[in-house]
C-alpha cells in the first residue's frame, strides 16, 4: 500500500444517534470529507469540523447499481488526495452495506483503509423493541437474511432456512414480507411461530407490529406499514412484553426541533434522545466570539454574566485570573454559573429570576453606591446599563464579548424539519427571530401562506421574554418554562406531552 491517503469505511449504527462507537466519533472529528448514506442519523455530523466537506451519496434503493460505482469511483478519487476520507453507513459496512465491494476497489487503487464495525439494525432494532435475538433455554442462535431479493428464483434457501431453529432476523424484506413467511410455512416452519415487524426502530416513532407467520402478512398490509422495517420470527418475540423498555421513556414518540447554535446543540440533543425523543437539528444562531479590549478589572467592583456565551467570550480573555481576586461575580441561571465552575469561579450570586433586569438589581446587595458593575454580553442584548445606573446609584458598564448572528436557512429545510417535529422548541428570542425568517414568517400579518405547516405542532418557549417574541409573530406558546433553562423547559415539555 502506498500513502495516497486513507478511507475508514465505518458502520453509523441505525436510528439512534447515540449507536455510534466512540472510535467513529473519534474519526467524524478528524476526517478531511465523509461520504455518507441516506440511513445515518444525520445529527452525527455535528461532530465534524467545520471546514469537513460533507458529501451525500445515498441509494433511494438498494438495488445500488450505477451510484454504486460513483461511490467507489469517489471513494478513490478522495482517498488519493492525502486526506482522511469518512465512508459513512448505516448499520455495520459489512451486513449487506456493500463494505466489501469498495474495500476491493480501494486495494486495486492502492489506497490505505481501516474499517469501523457498526452497531447493526439485525440486533439493535430487536433490542430496542424488547426482543433479545437470543436468550438461554429459547434458542442458542440468530441468523441474518437480507429479504431484498428475487425471493421467486430460490436466492433464499427456505427449506434449509425454515428448519433452524433459532431466531430469525430479515433486513429490508418488508416488500417480500408475503413471499418470506408463505415459503418458510410451505418448507415446514410452524405457521403459529411468532413475528414481529419493527418499523423504523430505534428511533422515537419505532412501532411494532406482532402477530404469527400465518397473519403477520394481513397485520402490516392493514396497518400500511412502510419499509424501512426489520422482520424477527421465532419464540423470543414472546418476551416483548416482559422486556419492551425503549416505548416507556417520557419522550418517546417525539420528535423535537432543536434550533439553537451548533456548538451547544450536543447537550439538548442527547437529553432529548435520553428521553427516548429525537432531536431534529435546525441550527438559527451562529456565535461568534469577538476581539474586544478587555477594560482595567480593578476598576470593577462586581463583574456580571447573563449567559453561557459571555462567561465563555470573557473569560477566554483574562489573561490572569487573580484580576478578579476581590471582584464579585454574578450569574443568569444555573447553566451560567456552571460554566464558571469551568474556570474554578464559583459566583457570588445568581437571582431566583433568570433575567438581567434581576441580575442588575441583585448586585446591589454586593455593592456600595458609585461602584462600577460591568455587564458581559451579546451585541444584541437588551441590558439597559443607563436605567441600572440611574435606578440604583452605580455605575453598570456593557462590555459586549461576543456577537449573534442569524442563520438563513432554505425554506425548503425549514419545512422538511418542522414537518418531521412534533414540539418546536425555542431557547431565545434570537433563535426564534431567525427560524421565523428562514421560514417566511412575518410579525402578524403575512402568517396564512404558512399556518398549515405549523398546524399542530406545539411550540415550546424557555421563558416569559422569548414567548413575547413568539406572540408578536401571531403564534401562541403551548408549553413555556417555569425554570428558564433548557433542562426546565424539557421538564415542562414531560408534564405537558
Amino acid at each position: 500500500m502506498n500513502n495516497k491517503g486513507k478511507v475508514y469505511i465505518a458502520g453509523a449504527g441505525c436510528g439512534d444517534e447515540q449507536l455510534i462507537t466512540l472510535k467513529l466519533k473519534n474519526i467524524i472529528k478528524r476526517a478531511d470529507c465523509i461520504i455518507y448514506d441516506r440511513l445515518i442519523n444525520k445529527n452525527i455530523l455535528r461532530y465534524a469540523k467545520k471546514n469537513t466537506e460533507l458529501i451525500y451519496m445515498g441509494k433511494e434503493s438498494t438495488e445500488g447499481g450505477k451510484l454504486q460505482e460513483d461511490i467507489n469511483r469517489l471513494l478513490v478519487e478522495k482517498g488519493k488526495q492525502n486526506i482522511i476520507v469518512l465512508r459513512l453507513k448505516g448499520g455495520d459496512p459489512f451486513v449487506f452495506g456493500r463494505g466489501g465491494e469498495e474495500i476491493e476497489r480501494l486495494v486495486e487503487e492502492g489506497i490505505s483503509f481501516e474499517v469501523i464495525p457498526g452497531i447493526s439494525s439485525s440486533i439493535a432494532v430487536p433490542a430496542y423493541a424488547g426482543i433479545p435475538v437470543a436468550h438461554r433455554g429459547i434458542n442458542a442462535s440468530f441468523h441474518v437474511f437480507t429479504g431484498h431479493v428475487k425471493i421467486d428464483r430460490d436466492e433464499l434457501d427456505f427449506p434449509i432456512i425454515a428448519k433452524l431453529g433459532g431466531t430469525l432476523v430479515f433486513l429490508m424484506g418488508l416488500s417480500n414480507l408475503g413471499k418470506i413467511t408463505e415459503n418458510l410455512m410451505k418448507n415446514g416452519k410452524d405457521r403459529n411461530t411468532p413475528v414481529a415487524v419493527i418499523k423504523e426502530g430505534t428511533t422515537s416513532k419505532q412501532e411494532v407490529y406482532e402477530g404469527t407467520l400465518k397473519d403477520i402478512s394481513e397485520i402490516i398490509l392493514k396497518n400500511n406499514v412502510k419499509p424501512p422495517a426489520v422482520i424477527v420470527i421465532g419464540e423470543t418475540v414472546n418476551l416483548r412484553n416482559t422486556m419492551k423498555w425503549f416505548e416507556e421513556k417520557p419522550l418517546f414518540g417525539k420528535n423535537i426541533l432543536v434550533t439553537r447554535n451548533m456548538e451547544k446543540q450536543g447537550d439538548i440533543s442527547d437529553r432529548i434522545n435520553e428521553l427516548g425523543g429525537q432531536a431534529i437539528s435546525l441550527p438559527s444562531i451562529k456565535i461568534e466570539y469577538i476581539d474586544f479590549e478587555m477594560p482595567n478589572l480593578s476598576e470593577y467592583k462586581a463583574i456580571l454574566f447573563n449567559s453561557v456565551n459571555s462567561v465563555t467570550g470573557f473569560m477566554e480573555k483574562v489573561a490572569d485570573m487573580r484580576q478578579l481576586k476581590d471582584v464579585k461575580i454574578g450569574a443568569v441561571g444555573e447553566k451560567t454559573a456552571e460554566e464558571l465552575r469551568r474556570y474554578k469561579i464559583i459566583p457570588d450570586f445568581f437571582p431566583n429570576e433568570y433575567t438581567g433586569d434581576r441580575l442588575a438589581e441583585e448586585c446591589v446587595n454586593f455593592t456600595e453606591e458609585g461602584d462600577k458593575i460591568l455587564f458581559s454580553l451579546s451585541d444584541i442584548s437588551k441590558i439597559d446599563d443607563e436605567k441600572y445606573t440611574e435606578l440604583y446609584n452605580r455605575k453598570y458598564k456593557k462590555l459586549t464579548v461576543y456577537r449573534t448572528l442569524k442563520i438563513k436557512n432554505t425554506r425548503t429545510d425549514s419545512e422538511e424539519a418542522v414537518k418531521k417535529s412534533d414540539i418546536l422548541m425555542f431557547l431565545s428570542s434570537s433563535a426564534f427571530e431567525a427560524f421565523a425568517g428562514s421560514l417566511g414568517l412575518d410579525k402578524i400579518e403575512g402568517n396564512d401562506n404558512i399556518r398549515g405547516i405549523l398546524n399542530g405542532k406545539i411550540i415550546a418557549s424557555i421563558g416569559p421574554v422569548t414567548t413575547r417574541t413568539i406572540e408578536k409573530y401571531g403564534l401562541k406558546v403551548g408549553i413555556e418554562a417555569e425554570k428558564y433553562t433548557e433542562e426546565g423547559l424539557l421538564e415542562k415539555i414531560i408534564k405537558s406531552v
